[in-house]
């Protein structure tokens, strides 16, 4: 397909600074993979050329469609990567101008929340209570780029005040462990390139172009890093639509749209409107209901493709009758057109709206898939080998060694860690060095000092190992064997199932470890682990394939997907909009969530909303969503309201119900 006049004027700017508004489905990624090939036709360095997106999926998908279009000899060096990704390259580079020492650690969130947990502790706060809610504000604090003492300083109340004060304890632990954060990945290289000029003409040199993917997804940190790597230059493109920007809780700021008229005053601005996914219909509405937002830059949607069958909107009596209807609909859509069911998504605002259509789906054997499953990465067994791969990289890492120094089951207990604990404080050690000190005899009993240091004899024993040249992979294999690791999973499991599952999670690992470790040169065992650890965190944030199943999925989950057939469900107030967000902007968030639903169906779209629905124990009265109110009544047809079939409509209906029931009981 070629490119339309808008995507071809987006791809020849290459002067200045350029802000493509790009609506649903209107090829944004082609705009962005053909601009590089557009580079590199006319000379630049491919490694000078610069990439970012949010999620590891996204940039897959940017790196095949470049290599689909460009020569491999041209395209070597050339990076295309997260924001994270490109923080973490940052800071290998410039970890000592970053304050820390090579090695360092990626703490991941159950990490992070560990330390959270032991300062809330030292307080006697509620630690359960509050770890989320100060992990949350923390990540805020970063998102804005604050450092502890600002944070305390435009602190409005004691409780956030509180949580600065944290946010402080919290960042000297970091230091004591030589690790970071997720959130670190941005924001340090922001400080960093922020206060050392060296720095930041170095990597000005080595960025002349940026591309920037999801614009309007970026929190003040993202902002900051694209803005100091391309300077005032304005050498680069980025690509967003204020109409999607869903994810102010994690810091988003749509708003920086604004902002980038204001650095850059000389940005032109191109609209991507014809969208190549849905039908005319689907489109309308869609337009219609987010022209009650306000916007910064007017754009409107448009397709070639035909009008298209009318918005159905169903009426239930509650959640367990909408997940009843919307299944047997899916029953009759797909044994009437025979398409495969991962060409069907059932969406909703929350996560606890699964539950319903999981039971009716399976009650009819249609195969479905929940987005948002237990990450490889947090499985018991691939947490426990990170965490001792982690350890022996970096003997400072007591998180990881709280983690493992009891698994399998030394018989080290709660007390024996306390002491210890009490004791490396005292001297400022980490835990593993401590539990070799002649000096812990002082505090704790023979028999527990002789656990501790054989547990940390082996860790030595293995580090040694690594050192003397063996590859990450022989390590890896070396230490599931000194550890008996696989008999103890045998031994631990519920079932034989379970640990079949877990042994063959094992093996998945160590394959993956030596893809790593085969495709880098003499690789370091601190870079195989930062990888693993973005790897597990961002691929948190990916959509995962699952061909041939009907998806159900939260709207933030299915934004930048889409699918034939969509089911908009819970279309009611206080679900969507959410009771929470009524107020203010976030009103127009859930808006702009309505319109990310609506546009990720290409042929056909159901809308169902339920009259009662049962909440914390009592049923309410619900009230159809005021999005509803807004879509164009022309393109509806609302069950229950209206005309009646006609006879050859009803006829022609209960064919296909009869149809789709014969094919499924043909299948049975």
């Amino acid at each position: 397909m070629s490119l339309n006049s808008a995507q071809e004027a987006a791809v020849n700017h290459t002067e200045g600074p350029l802000l493509v508004l790009a609506g649903a489905g209107s090829g944004k990624t082609r705009v962005i993979t053909h601009k590089i090939g557009r580079l590199l036709a006319r000379g630049m360095p491919a490694p000078e050329i610069v990439a970012v997106t949010f999620t590891n999926k996204a940039a897959r998908e940017m790196r095949q469609r470049v290599a689909a279009i460009v020569d491999a000899d041209a395209a070597r060096g050339l990076r295309v990567s997260t924001f994270h990704t490109l923080g973490l390259s940052i800071l290998r580079r410039e970890y000592a101008g970053a304050g820390l020492r090579r090695g360092f650690t990626i703490m991941d969130a159950a990490d992070s929340r560990g330390v959270l947990r032991e300062i809330l502790r030292e307080e006697n706060a509620d630690a359960e209570g509050r770890v989320e809610a100060c992990a949350s504000a923390i990540s805020d604090f970063k998102s804005r780029l604050l450092d502890p003492d600002s944070a305390e300083a435009s602190a409005e109340d004691e409780l956030q005040a509180a949580d600065a004060r944290r946010y402080a304890a919290y960042q000297r632990a970091l230091g004591a462990y030589n690790a970071v954060d997720f959130d670190d990945l941005i924001t340090t290289p922001v400080l960093l390139l922020g206060r050392d000029d060296a720095a930041r003409e170095r990597w000005q040199s080595r960025v002349q172009y940026l591309l920037g993917d999801e614009y309007q997804d970026t929190n003040l940190a993202q902002y900051q890093l694209m803005r100091l790597l391309m300077g005032d230059r304005g050498a680069f493109t980025v690509v967003g639509d204020d109409d999607q920007s869903i994810y102010a809780w994690r810091g988003a700021r749509p708003e920086n749209l604004q902002t980038l008229t204001e650095d850059y005053p000389g940005l032109r601005v191109i609209k991507l409107e014809q969208n190549y996914r849905s039908t005319r219909r689907i489109l309308e509405a869609a337009n219609r209901l987010i022209a009650n937002n306000a916007h910064l830059f007017e754009k409107r949607l448009w397709s070639g493709h035909g009008a298209g069958d009318r918005i159905r909107v169903l009426k239930t009596r509650d959640g367990r009758d909408e997940a009843d209807r919307v299944a047997m609909e899916l029953l009759l859509h797909q044994g009437r057109t025979g398409q495969d069911w991962g060409h069907y998504a059932v969406l909703y605002r929350s996560n606890h709206q699964a539950r319903p259509f999981e039971q009716a789906l399976r009650g009819r054997g249609i195969p479905y898939d929940v987005t948002g499953g237990t990450s490889f990465f947090e499985r018991t067994e691939i947490k426990d080998v990170i965490a001792y791969l982690r350890l022996i990289a970096n003997p400072s890492d007591d998180a990881a060694f709280l983690r493992i120094v009891n698994v399998p089951r030394r018989e080290i207990g709660a007390a024996t860690l306390e002491k210890l604990g009490a004791y490396a404080g005292s001297r400022s050690q980490p835990l593993l060095e401590a539990s070799l000190e002649a000096g812990l005899h002082g505090v704790l009993g023979p028999r527990y000092v002789e656990r501790l240091e054989r547990f940390a004899r082996t860790i030595v024993e293995l580090e040694d190992s690594h050192a003397r040249g063996r590859s990450v992979t022989d390590l890896t294999d070396d230490l599931i064997e000194t550890l008996g690791y696989r008999d103890w999973l045998r031994e631990n499991a519920r079932d034989p199932r379970q640990a079949d599952r877990a042994l063959e999670n094992l093996e998945e690992l160590a394959k993956w470890i030596h893809s790593l470790d085969k495709d880098a040169d003499d690789a370091r065992l601190a870079d195989v682990l930062n990888r693993i650890s973005l790897m597990d965190m961002l691929d948190k944030r990916d959509d995962e394939e699952s061909g041939g199943r009907v998806r159900l999925m939260t709207l933030h989950a299915a934004k930048g997907l889409e699918f034939p057939v969509v089911y908009l469900t819970g279309m009611e107030e206080d679900l969507l909009p959410h009771r929470n967000s009524i107020d203010g902007a976030g009103l127009e968030e859930e808006r702009r969530l309505a319109y990310v639903g609506i546009t990720r169906a290409q042929r056909e779209l159901t809308i169902s909303y339920a009259t009662r629905r049962s909440r914390f124990g009592e049923t309410l009265v619900c009230e159809p969503s005021r999005f509803l109110d807004e879509l164009p009544v022309s393109d509806l047809e609302w069950e229950g309201r209206g005309a009646e079939p006609s006879p050859e409509e009803k006829r022609a209906r209960g064919q296909s119900a009869l149809a789709g029931l014969r094919s499924l009981l043909g299948d049975s």
